[in-house]
Formats: structure tokens, sequence, C-alpha cells
């Protein structure tokens, strides 16, 4: 993606080595700037080795300052049309306030999520999920309804899958997965633990491992073999895991559609399939 270079620099912010967040707080407060300086120019006034700033890209996943300076100059195009920060939620107001705020929150949440998300890390997923014998799905908390959402896409293209919400489901499942399947880990923070111990049981038999966390670095995302990341900056108590949810569904949405698109033909029989069999729980008029 073009953009997302003030997105990464914030997402991995507190992740970052002390020296690495330094030169990244000092971008964060002077993007502008930043965009027309050198990397010796940048150094001398972050007050940090030239070495430290490369670093800093490639913590980004970037070649290096060149792109990353490239990415932050799209976001700051970007934001002169987009607000550029995710609301607060109001208890109190109109009910139209209401509506403009989570909407605009999910609408950012995704188009941040677009500047991190790396295509060939999606298209790596879609192709270990399409030809996996066996995916499991692990997810805890919000994290778990994400997860399940997944399960039920995939079983209706009939992919053998399980999902689990509890370390020792997980890790039951995860000790019985072998070479050519596929453990996927949900986690927003990256820091779970239950799914940290179900992922390093499935990757210990050769397991092909895909993590989807918020961008950085993080220990769901440093087990993996294939890292998908999401972006939402919300802070608030009051947001609890609305915009990030509506991220991580985004990218689900995106992966199931991958994988259906391959065998495209039975894929479709199998959708139709599934559709006529639960057809007669719907009422109609």
């Amino acid at each position: 993606m073009i953009a997302g270079g003030i997105v990464s620099l914030r997402e991995a912010l507190q992740s970052l080595k002390p020296m690495e967040r330094k030169v990244a707080e000092y971008i964060l407060q002077h993007p502008s700037e930043v965009v027309h300086l050198s990397v010796q120019k940048l150094a001398e006034l972050a007050e940090v080795s030239e070495a430290t700033i490369v670093r800093l890209a490639q913590s980004l996943h970037y070649r290096g300052f060149q792109e990353l300076k490239l990415k932050i100059a799209a976001d700051l195009a970007r934001n002169k049309e987009l607000k550029d920060t995710y609301q607060e939620i109001q208890m109190e107001g109109p009910v139209a306030s209401l509506i403009d705020s989570v909407s605009h929150n999910n609408m950012r949440s995704i188009q941040d999520t677009l500047s991190v998300l790396q295509a060939d890390q999606v298209e790596r997923a879609i192709e270990h999920l399409t030809h996996a014998g066996k995916i499991a799905l692990f997810g805890v908390g919000a994290s778990a309804v994400i997860a399940q959402d997944f399960k039920q896409k995939l079983t209706r293209i009939n992919r053998w899958c399980e999902s689990a919400y509890d370390f020792d489901s997980q890790a039951t499942i995860a000790a019985n997965l072998r070479e050519g399947d596929v453990a996927f880990g949900i986690s927003y923070s990256g820091r779970t633990e239950d799914i940290v111990q179900s992922l390093t049981i499935a990757k210990e038999s050769g397991t092909t491992i895909v993590s989807l966390t918020k961008f950085g670095s993080n220990p769901v995302s440093e087990l993996a073999d294939i890292r998908l990341f999401t972006s939402s900056l919300e802070q608030s108590i009051r947001s609890g895991a609305m915009a990030s949810r509506i991220a991580q569904l985004n990218v689900i949405d995106i992966l199931f559609v991958g994988v259906a698109r391959n065998n495209y033909e039975e894929n479709i029989m199998s959708l139709e399939k599934t559709r006529q069999a639960v057809k007669i729980s719907k009422r109609y008029e």
C-alpha cells in the first residue's frame, strides 16, 4: 500500500526499542518536516545514529528510510481529505452524533488497516488456507467472535476447520495438527498467552502459523510464518473493541473471498447446498 507510514509508527511505537522509539516520536511530531529531510539530517535533529533510522524502517517492514518517507507523504495527503483521528464516542448528545462517531471510527479503522496489510502476506495466507488439510482457528474474548465468523464461512465451502476459545481446547486441537495444516491465531494485542502457547504447540509439529494482530512486534506475530496486521488506534474504554473488530472482520472477508475464488465452481456449489440445507428454518410470507 502507498500510505501507512504514520499509522505504522503509531501502532508500533510501544514495541520499538528505546532509540528507535525516540526517532519515531520525532517523526510523529514533525511529519511534514521529515518528508523533506535526508537520513543524515533526521539523525542530527532526532539525536540518534543514521543506523537507528535504518533499523526503525526495517522494524516497520519497509525497505529503508526513503520508503517510509513516501508512505508518510501519502498519509499527509490523505489526511487533508479525512478526519485525522478516531472520534471519542459521547455517551450524551443526539443520536446523529453517535451514528457519525461510531461509523467514522469503523471506516477509519478499515482505511488504516489497508495501510499496514501486506498483499504478499494475504496472498500466502490464502494459498495455505486453500490447500490446508485442517484449519484451526484460535481466538479469546472479542477475537473468539472473529474466529467463529471465519469458521462459519469456511464451513459453508466445505473446508475442514475447528475453532477454539480457551487454552485446553486450543492445545488439544494444536497437538493433533501436522505439516500441511494451518493454525490461525487471532489476537488484536498479539499478547494473549493462550494463543501464544497454542500456536507454539502447533508450530512444533511443522504446522503453518498465520497470525492476525495489530501492527508491530508482538509474541503472536513473532511465532507466525505469515503475518497479517490490522490497525485501530482507539484508546477509550468507551470504544471497547468495536473499530478493531470491524478491521479484523474485513481481513477475514478478504481471506474468505480469496479462498472461495480458488476452486470457484466447486465452492459455489457448496454455498448453494448449505443455503438449501438451512432454508427450511426460514419463514417466508
